[in-house]
């Protein structure tokens, strides 16, 4: 009989530290309402891209705004690296927060995410993807600027090329002619009313993300169909706006506007011409995945 008391005595400790364990042992901190507390597990850290793109910019400005993310700091590093960390994060069902957007493949990948509610408007709401050109464009390389101008597409198709590319180890330029090939009364609608040249020179202006290699690979295309030599010339995004305002490059498909490139618009917009949205429906945000149970920037807590 004492031995089973002995025992009983074991056990009921083991299962008070058990207990008391639970709220912690996988290493979760807690909040006071005894909460998951996933500020705490992410180290007050959002995870994301590269230093001067336009939603790192604006993520610093969140996290200055923000009362909840005071104490914060954003983790600038590369888009692969950002797709790294998530990967991980996911494949272990544990806390992270990112910058994310529309389009891109990830949510091809990974469709249990969410954007946290922006209370704020710091990230703003749609996006659009607008195409700039050079002042004197349009008198010098009137079918140029013509095709530009006519060019739009959808979220889905960039992010078809995007998600093929990423699944099959093509290069994003190389999926773009396969889809220009694929696409051809998209492409018709493009090319109506311009003439065939012979050669006409045309740099475009991009931005080293799979987004821009998209639209601006399958750009290269088509005009290269029409007779046109093109150049696609990846830049930093401060740059690539002034390449265009100096005239250094032709056009640009890549300025996310009102907000995300809003900042190096304002800067050029003198300088510039520009042509309005080749694509709708963007979004750029703080994004986590779905099984973290919170639906706001406001939701997470200062440092």
């Amino acid at each position: 009989m004492k031995k089973v008391k002995h025992l009983g005595v074991i056990f009921g400790i083991l299962a008070i530290f058990m207990l008391a364990a639970c709220g912690n042992s996988d290493g979760n901190a807690a909040d006071s309402n005894g909460e998951a507390d996933y500020s705490e597990e992410v180290d007050y850290t959002i995870t994301g891209i590269e230093p001067g793109a336009g939603i790192s910019v604006t993520t610093e400005k969140a996290i200055e705004e923000y009362d909840s993310l005071q104490g914060w700091n954003v983790e600038l590093s590369s888009t692969g690296a950002m797709m790294t960390e998530l990967r991980g994060a996911i494949e272990n069902e544990e806390p992270i927060v990112i910058t994310g957007w529309n389009p891109h493949w990830m949510f091809a990948e990974y469709p249990d995410m969410k954007y946290l509610e922006d209370p704020q408007g710091i990230y703003g709401g749609e996006e659009t993807l607008n195409s700039l050109a050079r002042i004197g464009l349009e008198e010098e390389k009137p079918e140029a600027y013509k095709l530009i101008d006519q060019f739009e597409w959808n979220v889905e198709d960039m992010e078809e090329i995007m998600y093929e590319s990423e699944q099959t180890g093509k290069a994003v330029e190389e999926v773009a002619v396969q889809w220009v090939e694929d696409n051809e009364d998209r492409v018709a609608e493009w090319v109506e009313g311009v003439e065939d040249v012979d050669g006409v020179e045309i740099e475009l202006a991009s931005t080293p993300w799979d987004s821009e290699r998209a639209s601006s690979g399958v750009l290269k295309e088509v005009m290269e169909q029409k007779g046109f030599s093109v150049t696609v010339t990846e830049l930093d995004v401060a740059i690539m706006f002034e390449s265009i305002a100096t005239g250094d490059a032709d056009a640009t498909l890549g300025a996310w506007l009102p907000i995300t490139h809003k900042d190096f618009y304002e800067a050029n917009q003198d300088n510039i011409v520009d042509l309005g949205p080749n694509l709708t429906g963007a979004k750029i945000g703080l994004v986590v995945p779905e099984y973290m149970d919170i639906d706001s920037i406001e939701d997470l807590n200062s440092k």
